[in-house]
């Protein structure tokens, strides 16, 4: 079998973990399969280059700061490549240029545009594990750039795709994905499948075990992805194309990373809202849920999410363009959480609805906004109430999980 295997920084982050993920791989190369393996940089070299980094300069240059983060993966493949040697596996370590991972020009978050896999096939041809760096491409200008956090999910999904491989497996220090954040709630359920629509919805609401980008990709190409841990040989959880036709919730998350802004007083007209956005558009400031008002007495309000961290931002250019949409005030509120239940067919069955809304009735939670779409329902609740209402939520829908 041709097999794309990704680890992560946490398997990776001392010669212990080294030793241990090569035996992995060692074990599945001695079994006859051709192995790519895309290494993360180990534990917290990335945060530690950044700070050095910003050691000698606050403001460093973004091509810069790429060229240096990218070192971080070349030591994860080389130190592989050592590790299996010893294991009498035969392997090469590629970096990005010699793998031929094109991206655009955009460093920090760039977008792979192109994979030319001649030298990776040539490598495997040839009975060689090819050991690829995650997280990083090169420019039209042979420049690295780096894919962003969690780019190096990307960079294996990409890879699978492009080889034709038969599955990628992800591997990091948790053992699959579960229906809440075991951390929060002590009844979360490990999910055997999920669909990929529903594993998107889940990374893009603040589940840490994929990142949203790779999920776009195998959901595209219909890339199996199986998700596991790298410390254990437990099953983990596998993403694919899943037509389940009946109501099957996913998960239940809640992201406390969110700020409510309210414009109050709006003029009930046309062009309004276009107004209002088109400022935090030209700004680049991403919106969530938006919600608006009936419109009174000539008037209408509007309440509408963004990332916590832009919220001062946001506000700040709302502010300076206030006189441009005649709004009588606009207010910042940074205690806000975004409550999630996701799954397919949410939409078709209003029995999770009514659960939903019955559980946080008496547990006496308010809800300031509601969002829906065929496989999400997304509440904004008092950041105060958001840890006790995840877990009552997540154990009143168990029976549907």
């Amino acid at each position: 079998m041709r097999i794309v295997q990704k680890y992560g920084g946490s398997s990776l982050k001392d010669a212990q973990c080294i030793g241990r993920v090569a035996d992995r791989i060692a074990k599945s190369y001695h079994e006859g399969n051709q192995l790519i393996i895309v290494l993360s940089a180990q534990g917290n070299t990335t945060n530690e280059l950044i700070k050095k980094a910003m050691e000698l300069n606050d403001q460093p240059s973004q091509r810069e700061l790429d060229m240096l983060l990218a070192t971080g993966e070349q030591q994860s493949v080389a130190l592989m490549s050592l590790a299996l040697s010893k294991r009498n596996c035969s392997s090469v370590s590629l970096n990005a240029y010699q793998a031929k991972i094109q991206s655009d020009g955009i460093y920090g978050s760039a977008r792979i545009t192109n994979i030319d896999t001649t030298r990776i096939e040539e490598e495997l041809s040839q009975s060689n594990i090819v050991l690829v760096t995650g997280f990083q491409a090169v420019n039209h200008t042979e420049d690295f750039t780096t894919l962003g956090r969690g780019g190096s999910d990307t960079s294996a999904v990409a890879i699978a795709h492009v080889l034709n491989a038969d599955f990628c497996e992800i591997y990091s220090d948790v053992d699959g994905i579960y229906s809440a954040d075991p951390r929060q709630v002590p009844h979360a359920k490990k999910l055997k499948s999920i669909d990929y629509d529903s594993m998107l919805e889940l990374s893009s609401l603040g589940a840490k075990v994929l990142h949203n980008r790779s999920v776009e990709i195998a959901r595209k190409y219909g890339v199996v992805l199986h998700i596991k841990s790298s410390f254990d040989d437990i099953e983990g959880t596998t993403v694919m194309q899943n037509p389940i036709e009946k109501t099957k919730v996913s998960g239940v998350v809640v992201d406390k990373n969110i700020a409510t802004i309210s414009v109050i007083g709006l003029k009930d007209r046309p062009g309004i809202a276009y107004q209002i956005f088109s400022v935090l558009a030209h700004n680049n400031i991403p919106i969530d849920i938006i919600l608006q008002s009936i419109g009174r007495d000539n008037t209408k309000d509007m309440v509408f999410t963004v990332s916590l961290d832009n919220g001062p931002k946001a506000l700040e250019y709302l502010l300076s363009a206030q006189h441009d949409f005649e709004a009588e005030d606009i207010i910042l509120n940074e205690a806000s959480a975004k409550l999630s239940v996701v799954g397919a067919g949410l939409e078709a069955n209003p029995v999770i609805g009514a659960v939903v809304f019955e559980t946080l009735f008496k547990a006496g939670v308010n809800i300031d906004m509601i969002s829906t779409s065929e496989i999400k329902m997304s509440l904004i609740i008092p950041q105060e109430q958001a840890n006790e209402a995840v877990v009552l939520l997540h154990d009143r829908l168990l029976e549907y999980i």
